[in-house]
């Protein structure tokens, strides 16, 4: 399946590696950066792995690590998966809106 990235993914993405780059280590981020990859090529290989959202259809949420998560939507037809938005889960839940 082909992975591709809203704009909201791509922004929130960065977010979460200057905040690192920032905070921690260089280290950090490059730990950081792989985990996604490796969630991302989980997910290809299984989209339907992680749990599905409550709120929206097609949605789903990757754990990526204890203080951020995946959240990605099936496009079965394109055979796509669409990233949607890198969430820091210390953040309100009532603000995100899947």
């Amino acid at each position: 399946m082909k992975i591709s990235w809203t704009p909201t993914a791509r922004k929130t993405y960065f977010k979460v590696l200057d905040h690192l780059a920032e905070e921690w280590t260089k280290r950090e981020v490059e730990n950081f950066i792989n985990e996604v990859e490796s969630l991302l090529d989980q997910i290809k290989s299984n989209p339907e792995m992680f749990q599905a959202s409550r709120k929206k259809k097609n949605v789903r949420k990757g754990l990526i690590t204890k203080h951020n998560t995946l959240y990605y939507r099936i496009k079965p037809r394109k055979k796509e998966l669409e990233l949607i938005t890198f969430w820091d889960n210390r953040q309100d839940p009532k603000k995100l809106a899947y």
